[in-house]
């Protein structure tokens, strides 16, 4: 493992195996048990029997936010394990920089927000049925929820996996690649029980696990999590706040709504195929990424 790396640095080297059972322990049991106590309130409270009828009684925004709560909560957990399981500091859970680069963030999430927007934009003017619905008051309210509470999901999930778990593996394998792979795959399992992988199928998974390995990839080149973060927050607002469909796991008061039939679409293979490596390549250009078969395979 290259001495100056992300992993490297940002790792006690003194932790023991059951530290690193311990917080993903304390992950999972925070999630599951803590972070579902006020959705599962709701649901008792109110006679809910389904997500959909407890739409009706509490708003799609209220929905929305209980199902982001187990996050935010596991957001909070690997801060606290980070700092007092793994004491370690809590920037070098994102970076091995001085300071976290915020400019880094805005770069990956405007270059890849300006793509969901211009692929938004050639669906519509090509006849997919994509129509404007917007709901104001909700969308007001939804933009607050997008902008502060979701990108605590996507970076929960950034933490876990493209830092704490890249960081157990390269030490228990010593090998970039390996990380980059069991992480992709670990990060596409997690997404196996959304609704839209039923209606698609489980080529939706693969979908999932490579673009877990093109952020592991990005983590492990750039020695930090703001890119990774930065892609993964557009990503995930837009499909909360610009376009929605009623299959997907996180049901909003979106601008537009797709009514197109649940399918893994050409943009979906052009993504994995020519748009990740495209970025891969204009990261690597940018920020000067050097080293690569001596990160993959030590």
């Amino acid at each position: 493992m290259l001495k100056h790396s992300f992993f490297h640095h940002s790792i006690n080297q003194e932790s023991k195996s059951f530290d690193f059972i311990l917080v993903v322990t304390l992950v999972i049991v925070a999630i599951v048990l803590l972070g579902n106590v006020p959705l599962l309130w709701m649901n008792y409270y109110l006679g809910a029997d389904s997500l959909a009828s407890l739409t009706k009684m509490i708003s799609m925004n209220g929905v929305f936010m209980l199902l982001l709560f187990p996050f935010v909560i596991g957001f909070l957990t690997m801060l606290i394990a980070h700092r007092f399981i793994l004491k370690q500091s809590l920037l070098l859970l994102f970076t091995v920089r001085e300071k976290f680069d915020w400019k880094r963030f805005w770069f990956a999430f405007v270059i890849w927000g300006a793509f969901l927007i211009g692929n938004l934009l050639i669906a519509s003017l090509s006849g997919q049925p994509i129509y404007f619905q917007p709901k104001w008051p909700s969308f007001f309210i939804l933009t607050i929820i997008s902008f502060l509470i979701l990108p605590l999901q996507t970076t929960f999930e950034e933490l876990f996996f493209r830092s704490f778990l890249h960081k157990v593996f390269s030490k228990l394998f010593k090998k970039g690649i390996v990380s980059v792979v069991l992480t992709g795959v670990l990060f596409g399992l997690m997404h196996g029980a959304n609704p839209e992988v039923e209606k698609i199928g489980s080529v939706l998974l693969l979908f999932y696990i490579f673009t877990g390995v093109f952020l592991g990839l990005i983590v492990l080149m750039d020695d930090g999590l703001e890119l990774s973060m930065g892609y993964h927050a557009v990503n995930n607002i837009f499909a909360a706040l610009i376009l929605t469909n009623d299959w997907q796991a996180f049901q909003t008061d979106a601008l537009f709504v797709d009514k197109s039939p649940p399918a893994f679409g050409m943009e979906n293979v052009l993504t994995l195929i020519l748009i990740q490596p495209l970025l891969l390549y204009l990261f690597s250009k940018r920020y000067k990424w050097m080293n690569w078969k001596e990160r993959l395979l030590s």
